[in-house]
């Protein structure tokens, strides 16, 4: 440090008076501002920060897949492989605030719960556009969102284009040459295995010196779905050290629900190949 420097003085000479600063380019008032604990119990301002933060990854996660679906849309690929790559992390982030959600305690939580009314994360449309747009593709849950005509609107359109798979599929039958069934590009209902797929995909695993690309990308889904499935076990683990085997808020039930939903897989052809590689 120069003989006689103030780090002190740098900030005395700058005025943002009619410049635009840090707090006004995040809009950091509206956001500080948006935490209205309903009890007095210290760790609900936990509880609403740790949701708020994850609804704010997961608006990420959906601009960075509806980008990379388009990217394959395009047949750009490498683009897309860098997105897929960020929402991997992205995941990553949502796994380790579950470990600040864990220090509290089930007598911690029971001290707001009753305040949370039937508000729960089952209710979250960023999560079920998530999955939407991942390939599961469960229509029965939009019946949670009829209360809200917009968001009801919003993800009736995302049932009505092709999913993240469906463009990578379409990738992987334009190079290989199998031509899928119409089923295999429905639009709506969760993706099921596929046979002819999945020989399109074990085409690309034992030649991946001619289709690197298709390689590269059948890599970039499973890094996101392991990351994606890690997030739901730690939200089981997390949920079950906190409530036990209780209803959820929303009228779930709970760790039974959380657990089932681990079973799901959004790109199975690229798990159940491994087996025979």
């Amino acid at each position: 440090m120069a003989k006689g420097y103030d780090p002190g003085s740098e900030g005395a000479k700058m005025s943002f008076k009619d410049d635009m600063s840090y707090g006004d380019y995040l809009d950091l008032d509206h956001i500080l501002r948006a935490q209205h604990p309903l009890s007095h119990a210290h760790d609900e301002l936990l509880f609403i920060i740790q949701h708020q933060t994850s609804e704010l990854w997961m608006r990420l996660v959906l601009h960075e897949v509806g980008a990379a679906r388009a990217e394959f849309e395009a047949g750009h690929c490498a683009p897309a492989f860098k997105m897929l790559s960020r929402v991997a992390r992205i995941f990553e982030q949502l796994n380790n605030s579950w470990d600040v959600l864990r220090t509290m305690t089930p007598s911690d939580y029971t001290t707001f719960r009753d305040d949370l009314g039937a508000s729960s994360g089952f209710q979250s449309y960023q999560y079920r556009m998530i999955e939407f747009m991942l390939g599961n593709r469960n229509t029965a849950m939009m019946k949670v969102h009829d209360h809200r005509s917009e968001i009801h609107q919003k993800l009736s359109a995302e049932l009505a284009r092709p999913s993240l798979y469906h463009a990578a599929l379409r990738l992987l039958s334009a190079e290989t040459g199998i031509e899928f069934d119409a089923d295999v590009f429905a639009l709506e209902g969760p993706h099921q295995p596929n046979a002819e797929v999945q020989r399109a995909w074990r085409m690309v695993y034992r030649d991946t010196g001619r289709h690197w690309t298709l390689y590269e990308l059948a890599e970039k889904l499973v890094d996101l779905e392991d990351y994606f499935r890690r997030w739901r076990f730690n939200h089981v683990t997390t949920v079950e050290r906190i409530i036990g085997f209780k209803r959820g808020t929303g009228g779930t039930s709970g760790v039974k629900y959380l657990r089932k939903m681990l079973e799901v897989e959004l790109f199975p052809e690229l798990w159940h190949l491994r087996g025979e590689l």
